[in-house]
């Protein structure tokens, strides 16, 4: 190779050969320990992500899927404390397969105090709730209240209300058709959510009760038998109203009528909200002139529960005046004559013996007759 501008060719020689030398060992040993220790951090972090979740400074983002039922758990309250709001999302369908659950063993784990369920069926307003407020002081933890009213109905309470926040989610229910019947079974499967509710009366706007808090609840509590009327009307209006088309779920001879108020316990029901053998045929064949809410719950619990029904209810009313309503009382009528001749000569059987406490409610009572109630109440009504 030709030299220029005079460069000694050894020095050429020299450069090219130092540029094909191999790197010391000691460098590659410093880079294979900087390798090998990037990949261990980089196994620490990927088991690090996988149980304990990736952290960010924000605030993550929630699903707007929810799942109540399966949300996970860390102690029993948060599977039996109550709704704390009753006007949750679920249709009837998803209301009526939640309050089925039954639990498996009847022993609970929790010191559990049972709780009467006052389901109140109404239009809107409550007129008499003062009287009721009365009732009810001073024994919380003893009941629950539900409220079924119009759906375009907003009530207008204080939070210091027993009635505030009670209304549940609600449907327009007309008398004498199968609404009126899905209306009671909603007021039902809102009442079961509460693992504590033992019992279930069913009540209107135009009712009162006729003794203190303490003397009903014993009554309920300590009876054998659960309160609804169930009756063989051999006449135009009980098996008059029979139409064939029922049969085989319903015979002729297992047709029954009873008063629309009744008192259930819990297994009771369950069965009125599970049902799905006697509803259809009722829905499909008990139309007016045969009003459903007067047949449907007596002829069901009759043909299932024979043996655990009381055959009358604990709701009193005048039917001596005809028609198809019972008699309405007002404010002239509210007097302790009044009370005395209703108390007088009642007889029934509790607890297969004779008992003159027949009636633990009374109905129907205007708006009207609410102050003369409630300066009758401390001593006629106990309260």
């Amino acid at each position: 190779m030709a030299t220029q501008e005079g460069k000694d060719p050894g020095i050429v020689t020299t450069v090219r050969l130092n540029q094909n030398r191999p790197l010391p060992s000691r460098l590659l040993q410093f880079c294979l320990m900087f390798l090998v220790l990037g990949l261990g951090i980089s196994i620490v972090s990927i088991n690090m992500i996988r149980f304990f979740g990736v952290r960010t400074g924000g605030p993550a983002a929630r699903s707007n899927i929810i799942f109540p039922c399966f949300e996970e758990s860390d102690s029993i309250e948060k599977w039996i404390r109550p709704p704390s709001n009753l006007m949750h999302k679920m249709n009837d369908t998803e209301l009526f397969w939640r309050a089925s659950f039954v639990p498996g063993i009847n022993q609970y784990p929790i010191k559990r105090v049972p709780k009467i369920a006052f389901m109140f069926l109404t239009k809107g307003p409550l007129p008499l709730a003062p009287l009721w407020e009365r009732f009810f002081k001073g024994h919380e933890g003893l009941y629950s209240i539900y409220v079924h009213s119009l759906p375009s109905y907003v009530a207008d309470l204080t939070r210091f209300s027993v009635f505030y926040k009670r209304q549940i989610p609600s449907q327009v229910a007309e008398w004498g058709m199968m609404s009126m019947c899905d209306a009671e079974r909603r007021l039902l499967a809102n009442a079961l959510l509460d693992i504590s509710n033992e019992w279930f009366i069913l009540l209107s706007e135009s009712c009162i009760p006729l003794h203190n808090f303490g003397i009903i609840y014993r009554y309920i509590s300590k009876s054998r038998y659960s309160f609804m009327g169930v009756f063989d009307d051999p006449g135009p209006y009980g098996r008059g109203r029979y139409n064939w088309n029922m049969q085989p779920e319903v015979m002729l001879e297992q047709w029954r009528k009873g008063s629309q108020w009744f008192e259930v316990d819990r297994k009771l029901a369950v069965s009125v909200i599970e049902d799905s053998t006697y509803y259809p045929k009722f829905k499909d064949f008990c139309r007016p002139g045969c009003y459903v809410d007067e047949h449907y719950f007596p002829t069901m619990l009759s043909i299932q529960f024979p043996h655990v029904l009381a055959n009358r209810s604990v709701t009193w009313t005048d039917w001596s005046r005809g028609g198809a309503h019972p008699a309405t009382f007002g404010n002239s009528d509210i007097t302790a004559e009044f009370f005395k001749r209703m108390f007088e000569g009642q007889s029934c059987l509790y607890n297969n013996q004779p008992d003159n406490v027949c009636f633990l409610f009374a109905r129907k009572f205007a708006p009207s007759a609410l102050e003369p109630l409630l300066d009758l109440s401390p001593k006629v009504l106990g309260f």
